[in-house]
């Protein structure tokens, strides 16, 4: 994996972003990541056709805010829940693309007690706001 700093990209470039990939026709490549909300990373899933295109995390070295935005009374977990970069756990997540087809994904790592969870999530350009 590339190990150098990604391009910081605020809401309105995500959303750009998002909205070029989502006018491409949906490949076989990352079919089993096009989730609406988060979902673990697939096992199985071959990682080498994301490339990272950029990231959410300031890259300031300030502690990330565990303040999640849900104005509409969604979760985290909930398809429609708002993609607001300045907040958890989107804060935490960099950006990738789908190589053969251009649709924009966001994946961060759960860090549990006992646990690592990569997590997944599409990027609807819909809802992103910022």
């Amino acid at each position: 994996m590339d190990t150098s700093l990604p391009l910081l990209l605020r809401a309105a470039e995500l959303a750009e972003l998002a909205r070029s990939g989502a006018a491409t026709a949906l490949c076989t490549a990352c079919r089993p990541l096009l989730h609406p909300g988060w979902e673990s990373m697939p096992g199985g899933f071959d990682r080498a056709l994301l490339r990272r295109v950029g990231s959410l995390r300031e890259a300031s070295g300030a502690e990330p805010s565990l303040a999640e935005y849900h104005p509409d009374g969604t979760d985290r977990w909930s398809a429609k829940a708002p993609i607001s970069p300045a907040h958890h756990p989107y804060n935490l997540c960099d950006v990738w693309q789908c190589a053969p087809c251009r649709r924009v994904y966001l994946r961060y790592t759960e860090y549990g007690g006992y646990y690592q969870d990569e997590r997944v999530r599409w990027v609807d350009p819909d809802l992103v706001v910022g």
